[in-house]
């Protein structure tokens, strides 16, 4: 609609007066969309947390690293396989690759694989996958550097207690 108003302002109007009014202002019959669906759910995502690590989420198996400012994270139970969806979102100061590290090491130690991703993503600084049990778990890391500060996101399946 802007895009409209747009063309229909640029639109010169010939005549005696200059622009009309209704060349320049949205109709009053024009129908506004409405949203189908609140963004705002009844009760809270229990598996999900703003700026700390959401209840039962892995932290022996995906840590924080020291000084990093955690976002987003979640935790919810992935079916009957034992297996947990994860994601973790934090903010630090910390270098790329020693970020890059802090994971690698340790998900190594767990006995993860990494695997150099398909597609390398524009505009990340890095980006690993680590995958074990045959894929049955698989945590995907990217980072992103903008002005001396890293935001980082991991996520993925896991089977907590491994």
């Amino acid at each position: 609609m802007a895009v409209l108003l747009a063309a229909t302002a640029c639109t010169p109007v010939t005549g005696s007066g200059g622009p009309s009014v209704a060349a320049t202002e949205p109709s009053a019959t024009a129908q506004q969309p409405a949203p189908t669906e609140s963004l705002l759910t009844e009760s809270p995502d229990t598996h999900s947390s703003v700026g700390s690590l959401a209840d039962g989420f892995p932290v022996d198996l995906v840590p924080v690293p020291d000084g990093a400012e955690v976002l987003v994270s979640s935790a919810a139970p992935a079916g009957d396989a034992g297996l947990w969806d994860v994601s973790l979102n934090l903010r630090t100061a910390q270098d790329t690759a020693g970020l890059v590290d802090v994971y690698r090491q340790h998900f190594l130690a767990a006995g993860f694989v990494e695997t150099a991703p398909e597609h390398a993503e524009p505009g990340l600084a890095a980006q690993a996958t680590f995958s074990r049990s045959d894929g049955a778990e698989i945590l995907v890391l990217g980072v992103l550097d903008r002005d001396g500060v890293r935001t980082m996101t991991l996520g993925g399946r896991v089977r907590t207690g491994s």
